[in-house]
């Protein structure tokens, strides 16, 4: 039997993706971890909109930074839109299941989430080697 030499690995390349990826799984373990939060304490309800616009805008951060770093170039710019699709994704998902629409609330989320995601792809950028 011939052992193996090399392992193909899968690199996602482009910032977009990758940040978008990066963002959703910080996401979901930010949710997961509000949701046993909520359900192992006493905690009410209804800090729950703040803590969900702390986790998206967390979660946006991070993938605000792994974009500016895979793009080596105008961080803004690239978490700046990887905000602005995660808002879209978010809009989407809530219109469709909920039939929520576009208000005050959620343009100030998109403000919220474009300005995390800007600042992560600034900081992003800086760090690189």
């Amino acid at each position: 039997m011939n052992p193996m030499k090399t392992v193909s690995q899968v690199r996602i390349t482009s910032p977009l993706f990758s940040g978008l990826v990066y963002s959703l799984c910080m996401m979901t373990i930010g949710t997961i971890v509000t949701s046993l939060f909520l359900l192992l304490t006493i905690t009410q309800e209804s800090s729950l909109h703040m803590l969900t616009t702390i986790i998206h805008a967390v979660s946006l951060f991070i993938g605000g930074w792994v974009s500016g770093k895979r793009a080596g170039n105008r961080g803004w710019y690239h978490g700046g839109i990887v905000g602005f699709v995660y808002f879209i994704l978010i809009f989407l998902v809530g219109f469709l299941a909920f039939d929520a629409g576009l208000n005050l609330q959620s343009l100030q989320l998109l403000s919220i989430l474009f300005v995390s995601g800007a600042l992560g792809g600034i900081l992003g950028v800086n760090t690189q080697k």
